[in-house]
């Protein structure tokens, strides 16, 4: 490996081992089905995953999965020697999930919506046979500022990605490892270590997509401040429940734990008293 892969890989490291700390996202006896997609995002998460849990002080099991999706042209040949060459337990599963999504959405329509739901159903299956009692998914720090600026502008809603989160029927956690990973420092890793990338003929295919669009507005606003993402991120851990105006948010707010962001007193200096030069003479109180 070049000294900027390693540079790269321990930069990556660091902060997967920061999010996973912090959000605590890996337990003692945990067994983790790794969600290996073939893209650049899936490969990086399990190369930095391997690693972290060599060091962890407690035990931590990876299986990784992969879902051949039956698109055409589609050939996993190099994805299964890779994951061979990993020393990961893994399996390769098989679903025509690709007919599903182009046969029930019109011509235009977005695929991503309708595939993941799909693909998340038959990996959830696959997690429980193989007894993970977790699903990590690749979705990286560009992903969760791109779906918080989607549901801004189209979904009318304040939601990101989180980086764990129980499914509605309490079955798995997911988590996401790379939730404060840039994109472009994937990469670059990714392009140094030279992993098989296996194009995707669903999403990847699609023009003028809405996410599309957002991420051409970071771009754009990256251009004039260059740590804006960075500032975005940060924004997203440091919320200010009070000056929003869900009611059941501030209820929330307002209810909570003595231990949560206490409230400190806060001595401020007295205010010019700006007196009146005209007006109607108002009573006194």
């Amino acid at each position: 490996m070049t000294q900027e892969g390693k540079r790269l890989e321990r930069h990556l490291a660091r902060t997967v081992r920061d999010t996973c700390q912090r959000h605590r996202l890996l337990s003692s006896g945990d067994r983790v089905l790794v969600a290996i997609s073939g893209g650049k995002d899936s490969y990086t998460m399990l190369h930095v995953l391997r690693q972290l849990v060599r060091s962890l002080a407690f035990p931590v099991e990876l299986v990784a999965v992969h879902l051949d999706q039956r698109q055409p042209g589609y050939d996993g040949t190099k994805l299964a020697a890779w994951l061979e060459a990993s020393g990961v337990p893994y399996e390769i599963l098989s679903e025509d999930t690709y007919s599903v999504v182009t046969e029930k959405l019109d011509a235009g329509a977005t695929y991503c919506s309708l595939c993941s739901r799909l693909r998340r159903g038959i990996l959830y299956s696959a997690a429980e046979r193989l007894g993970c009692s977790k699903v990590a998914l690749g979705h990286h720090r560009d992903d969760g500022l791109e779906t918080f600026l989607l549901n801004l502008f189209y979904g009318g809603k304040l939601q990101a990605m989180p980086a764990k989160f129980t499914t509605d029927d309490g079955r798995f956690e997911v988590i996401r490892p790379l939730v404060d990973c840039a994109e472009k420092d994937i990469l670059a890793f990714s392009e140094l270590q030279g992993f098989p990338i296996i194009p995707c003929n669903l999403c990847g295919s699609q023009e003028g997509l809405k996410r599309e669009k957002v991420a051409a507005l970071l771009a754009s606003l990256e251009a004039e401040n260059p740590h804006v993402r960075a500032i975005m991120a940060n924004a997203l851990g440091n919320v200010r429940p009070t000056h929003l105006l869900d009611l059941e948010v501030r209820d929330a707010w307002l209810a909570r734990p003595d231990h949560v962001r206490p409230t400190h007193s806060v001595t401020r200096a007295a205010h010019f008293e700006a007196l009146p030069i005209k007006g109607r003479r108002l009573p006194v109180l």
